[in-house]
């Protein structure tokens, strides 16, 4: 049988930094309360997170890359939303926040959570930051969590040998 790693999500340990996006913060707002009370449930101390707030989703990548640079963070969580309109703005945007912060997660070795909500329509987003959808908040800070567990996981293996 194969060795499976499944470590515990809830010890509690870690530190970790939200950084948010303030443009849409009806959404954005509920995402993070989300992530905040997710970190808390699973025994995270508040002393152990820091919210960061940025203008909105496309100046997500570089609060990220700096907040991951520091060493200080085991992850960080980026939260934003962008709401397609009728101009292509949107798709620069979503691509930007996207791919950036994909290459801060690449190229510093630190997991960078994708909680950017990219949806049609207003309702859409409503409908994920807490009502019928649930909320991605909560599901970036879990992902954050079990990334983070793994890690240590994996990390505990390279030191049996």
């Amino acid at each position: 049988m194969a060795h499976v790693l499944q470590p515990l999500l809830s010890d509690g340990r870690g530190r970790f930094a939200i950084v948010v996006g303030r443009f849409n913060e009806l959404i954005t707002e509920k995402l993070r309360d989300g992530a905040l009370g997710a970190l808390r449930g699973h025994g995270v101390s508040t002393d152990d997170v820091w919210v960061v707030d940025v203008p909105g989703a496309w100046e997500l990548p570089i609060a990220a890359r700096r907040l991951a640079q520091t060493g200080r963070f085991d992850a960080v969580i980026a939260i934003g939303c962008v709401i397609r309109g009728s101009t292509p703005h949107f798709d620069f945007v979503a691509s930007g926040a996207t791919s950036g912060l994909g290459r801060v997660f690449h190229d510093l070795d630190v997991p960078v959570i994708f909680g950017v909500l990219t949806t049609d329509t207003i309702e859409q987003a409503i409908e994920r930051a807490g009502t019928k959808m649930g909320n991605k908040g909560v599901e970036a800070a879990v992902a954050a969590l079990e990334t983070v567990a793994v890690l240590r996981a994996i990390d505990a293996l390279a030191e049996e040998n």
